[in-house]
């Protein structure tokens, strides 16, 4: 095919993305719920069947307790939230977008749910949050964002996607705590939570599939510019949660001040097909 109708072919492409994409978000905000208030404790117990889809911001999501930022689509069902399972057909409107904005990550759209981000509508402040996962699936895909970083992970006091702390544990076998401040990561804590030795190639996942992982955080403010953040963990639903990470936020070390503020809940996973359930929220005693 000659140049100039390689470049009208791409032109009419993206052009037909831009019209799906379109198209998806009028469909969204046309079935947009209005965010609930909740009070606490808070259980999500996934029961309702249906697929909740992305949306491009929190007020048009079709949920009026979850938004989902990323990764197509998730499903409830008998007790369980899910990410997509499998590949998507390429046919499917998902696939579509994702194969032209996000290819790599997505393996070329067939897995948007590579990059999974569930935040929660209501905001909350000094809290415990936990839930159960299960690893149906770990996707080795050639994308350079396929790391030791991904995992299983919970947002706390998420502000927006620039400024939010997460907690979990990562492929690697590693517990972690980090800090997203103004778009720069800092770790504020790391340690062995499962054994092995990581290597991308070799033994590119640590985590046990098909295997209940609850975890549980605990953020609370201090003081007016200092929080604490506690990460435990239960593997196989024994009941016994164990203290895998911890470190205090100072205002002073991570990147700057404190989130002292309120803000969203929800989870994270990442080159994963994972299964959620008992979601929690709950009031920390002061």
């Amino acid at each position: 095919m000659r140049r100039d109708h390689l470049a009208k072919a791409g032109f009419f492409m993206s052009f037909f993305v831009l019209a799906l994409a379109f198209l998806a978000m009028r469909a969204q905000h046309a079935s947009a719920a209005a965010a609930i208030p909740v009070s606490l404790p808070f259980t999500y117990a996934f029961t309702t069947p249906g697929t909740l889809v992305e949306a491009g911001d929190m007020d048009g999501s079709s949920s009026p307790y979850w938004w989902l930022n990323s990764g197509g689509k998730m499903f409830f069902h008998d007790g369980v939230g899910g990410t997509i399972q499998g590949m998507l057909p390429l046919t499917d409107l998902w696939a579509r977008l994702y194969s032209q904005n996000d290819p790599g990550e997505t393996d070329g759209g067939a897995h948007p749910q590579n990059i999974f981000r569930l935040l929660t509508r209501p905001t909350w402040q000094d809290v415990s949050q936990k839930v159960s996962y299960r690893i149906n699936t770990y996707h080795l895909s050639a994308d350079e964002h396929r790391s030791e970083s991904n995992g299983l992970l919970l947002f706390n006091r998420y502000q927006d996607g620039m400024n939010t702390y997460y907690a979990g544990v990562r492929v690697d076998g590693n517990a972690i705590i980090k800090k997203k401040k103004n778009g720069t990561y800092y770790t504020m804590r790391s340690a062995k939570a499962f054994p092995g030795t990581y290597d991308r190639d070799s033994n590119p996942n640590l985590l046990p599939l098909d295997t209940s992982i609850k975890l549980k955080t605990e953020v609370k403010n201090l003081d007016a510019t200092r929080v604490e953040i506690r990460l435990y963990m239960d593997v196989g639903k024994t009941g016994i949660w164990k203290l895998i990470a911890s470190t205090v936020d100072d205002g002073v070390s991570y990147g700057g001040s404190a989130f002292t503020q309120p803000g969203h809940g929800g989870m994270r996973t990442d080159f994963m097909d994972v299964d959620f359930d008992d979601y929690e929220v709950k009031a920390l005693a002061n």
